[in-house]
């Protein structure tokens, strides 16, 4: 081979893997995610985890990349170590689809219906498909499937430069000695370990190994241990991943490399078993595309049915390995692993749950807040300060973590949701600032002994329950993404705000017969501002909900409260009419019964 075949070589495994990478993406995105998301739900049932390991890593083409997503889900707590032994046994069966497609070049036969599936034939025209269908359509459906055909196009146009570079090989008198020691079983596999762990895909280097075989000088004693040896090689991404990460994230990635090395190990005795006793007929034989597509499958099945009743164990040896710690790492910083980016729906999922912590923060300091102007504490003050921190920094940390999703492989639908979600988190923030206003209004009122009548006191009441009704009413649409429930925010708010204008006029009125004096009035005044601005929060908040919900590009707000509010349908009305019946028409009372 010539410097020109070498970099023939480099460019083919570099088309391989990109094809592989954007055909994994297409059918992700084409999935929906809805396979990952499964993950999370994962019962304790092996077998089920299992085919779920296999069917998500059929879909996005890489072992290591599920093993790394389960890493960083056992990591953030949502997935128990002992779910996760089986979804990455399932990996390493999931991983021998790629194989099996280049397989497709051993077809045989001349008829036209025969060669339209030869990969000669197919991949360029799954290629030029996939292109016009991602260029000329306007669904984000069909651009999706268009990108998977043009990754499957690619990926075997990476496979024909491999198979070109490498074709001089047949006339070298040094590569067939090459290949006679690699049929040594221990140096096998120590060359498939190391080439995989290079490049950091078994897939590819059983493309690799495919594109050999076309020399016709690879035989069955060199392929078997160099095959073997790649799924031991596959395991340091995880590994490498798992750097840093909590115990059981480490524990997830060694089940990944014990898993390997003793299915592995075994297999070695077992075939050369076979060899030096019964005798394997075929061992000097050339290998074909097929038959390593076919081992690599058998080989992977056998030794996940053989160590799935020892599932236990190689738990046990997993924790045996890394010894249980004192924890030092950030609760955010787990839920928010930069591991999970390698799946964006995954990703997403967790960034909920850190709002779903912030709304909890915010629902929790709103009714301390409460507590408070009824009887100051100080503890409490504090533990409210201590919760709008916590609010602060997970705002923070998520903002970051949601431009890092951004710049990932989404759909355009996830696109807008984070695009959302970055307006959402922020109104979440605001409302806790307000709620710490509301608890230095309380403060002041404690240290300089003001008091409201009696009278500002129960319609100050009234409006509270107002405005947590529709903080809770913010956090259950988000919590279910109903349209239904966004829907009953903005009259809510209506009614807030007319209570907020009425007792404003009400207050100015006390001043005026000087049943207040001037420094209860603007505490008074500050409360109510504050209050009205949560609420107008929770309005925004009902909007992106909306926005994302409908998928139709985002509201403009002002152009949405002007319709609403001029132009109200009838289930708008209806809503008005109980909230001001619920709220607005106790203030009223209580408004007549003062001035009589």
């Amino acid at each position: 081979m010539t410097v020109l075949n070498f970099i023939s070589m480099a460019g083919g495994v570099a088309m391989f893997l990109y094809g592989m990478s954007i055909m994994g993406t297409g059918l992700e995105k084409v999935s929906g995610g809805y396979l990952e998301r499964a993950l999370e739900k994962m019962t304790n049932n092996i077998f089920l985890s299992v085919l779920l390991g296999a069917a998500t890593t059929a879909l996005i083409q890489s072992s290591s990349a599920t093993t790394v997503i389960v890493v960083g889900l056992v990591n953030a707590g949502v997935m128990k170590l002992k779910q996760a032994v089986g979804v990455i046994m399932g990996a390493n069966i999931g991983t021998t689809i790629t194989a099996q497609l280049i397989r497709l070049s051993d077809i045989q036969g001349d008829s036209l219906f025969l060669s339209l599936f030869k990969p000669k034939t197919l991949a360029p025209l799954a290629a030029a498909v996939g292109i016009v269908m991602f260029m000329a359509s306007k669904k984000t459906k069909r651009k999706e499937i268009g990108q998977m055909l043009v990754g499957f196009g690619i990926l075997f146009a990476g496979m024909f430069a491999m198979e070109e570079a490498v074709a001089p090989l047949q006339s070298s008198p040094v590569f067939p000695r090459i290949l006679s020691a690699m049929s040594n079983p221990v140096l096998g596999v120590l060359a498939g370990a190391v080439i995989t762990a290079l490049i950091q895909s078994s897939a590819a280097s059983i493309g690799m190994l495919q594109a050999l075989s076309s020399t016709g000088l690879l035989t069955f004693s060199t392929a078997f241990p160099i095959i073997m040896g790649q799924n031991i090689g596959t395991c340091i991404t995880p590994i490498l991943s798992s750097i840093g990460a909590s115990k059981n994230a480490k524990r997830s990635a060694l089940i990944h490399l014990y898993f390997n090395l003793i299915g592995t190990v075994l297999f070695l005795f077992a075939i050369y078993g076979v060899k030096y006793t019964i005798g394997i007929s075929f061992w000097e034989a050339s290998v074909t595309r097929t038959a390593i597509a076919n081992f690599h499958t058998f080989f992977n099945i056998a030794v996940t049915l053989a160590l799935l009743p020892f599932a236990g164990f190689i738990e046990k040896l997993a924790r045996a390995s890394v010894k249980d710690l004192k924890e030092g790492q950030d609760e955010l910083e787990k839920m928010l692993d930069e591991r999970l980016l390698k799946s964006p729906s995954i990703a997403i999922q967790q960034s909920n749950r850190v709002v779903d912590l912030m709304i909890e923060g915010c629902l929790s300091n709103f009714k301390r807040v409460g507590q408070l102007f009824e009887r100051y504490d100080t503890k409490e003050a504090e533990r409210l300060i201590e919760t709008e921190e916590r609010i602060d920094k997970m705002e923070d940390r998520l903002e970051n973590y949601l431009i890092k999703i951004s710049s990932c492989e989404i759909s355009s639908k996830e696109n807008l949701y984070i695009s959302e979600m970055f307006h959402l988190i922020k109104d979440y923030e605001r409302i806790g600032d307000y709620i710490v206003n509301l608890a230095e209004c309380a403060q002041e009122l404690y240290s300089n002994r003001i008091f409201f009548s009696d009278q500002a006191q129960r319609q100050m009441q009234i409006l509270c329950s107002g405005v947590k009704e529709i903080v809770e009413l913010s956090a259950s649409a988000f919590d279910s993404m109903d349209i239904d429930t966004a829907r009953q925010i903005e009259p809510l708010e209506e009614t807030i705000d007319a209570m907020v204008e009425k007792l404003k006029d009400c207050h100015v009125g006390r001043l005026k017969s000087g049943l207040c004096n001037v420094h209860a009035g603007i505490m008074y005044l500050e409360i109510l501002t504050n209050l009205e601005r949560i609420s107008d929060h929770c309005s925004n908040i009902a909007l992106h909900i909306l926005t994302i919900c409908e998928g139709k590009g985002r509201y403009d707000a002002h152009e949405y409260i002007k319709k609403t509010h001029s132009m109200p349908d009838a289930v708008y009305t209806s809503l008005m009419e109980g909230y001001m019946d619920k709220y607005f028409a106790k203030i009223n009372r209580y408004t007549e019964e003062e001035q009589k």
